[in-house]
């Protein structure tokens, strides 16, 4: 599971550190040849483009090294964490929906993956099978019941 989300941001990081090497020196170097650099738009335009190149690369590595750095061992075994899946039945509707609780970088609505940080992912956190939740949504406030847990140790992604 973090090992693709690791892939791909190292893939973006290799492709930023191409940019910055290689694209970015020689738009620089093309829009200084056309003289003045105080009123060159071109030339500004790339030096903006160096700047958030660089910082997209700083977050780019900040976020592999915390990915990378991870303690499952703190996940815990019993509730819902990182990884889980969850199944939730609307108390309104009965409808059922089963969510995996990821990390921003994995978030993907339409496959059932969802935010720690979303509201849902929130309410849900540490929660355990037959629990209630309610959850503050734009649309109103909704009423959960948590019908099956599975685990990321369960899943064997730990």
């Amino acid at each position: 599971m973090f090992r693709e989300t690791i892939d791909r941001l190292e893939e973006e990081l290799k492709e930023l550190q191409r940019r910055l090497t290689v694209d970015i020196p020689k738009e620089l170097n093309t829009a200084a040849a056309l003289g003045d650099l105080s009123e060159n738009a071109e030339y500004h335009a790339a030096k903006d483009k160096k700047k958030m190149t660089e910082s997209r690369l700083s977050l780019l590595k900040s976020r592999i090294r915390d990915l990378k750095n991870i303690d499952f061992t703190k996940i815990s075994k019993t509730r819902a964490g990182l990884g889980s899946l969850v199944t939730i039945e609307d108390l309104d509707t009965g409808e059922e929906k089963t969510w995996q609780l990821v990390l921003a970088d994995d978030v993907d609505v339409e496959a059932g993956r969802i935010s720690l940080q979303a509201p849902i992912g929130r309410a849900l956190m540490g929660r355990e099978e037959d629990d209630e939740v309610s959850v503050v949504l734009p649309a109103g406030k909704k009423n959960f019941l948590i019908n099956r847990v599975v685990t990321i140790h369960e899943r064997g992604l730990a």
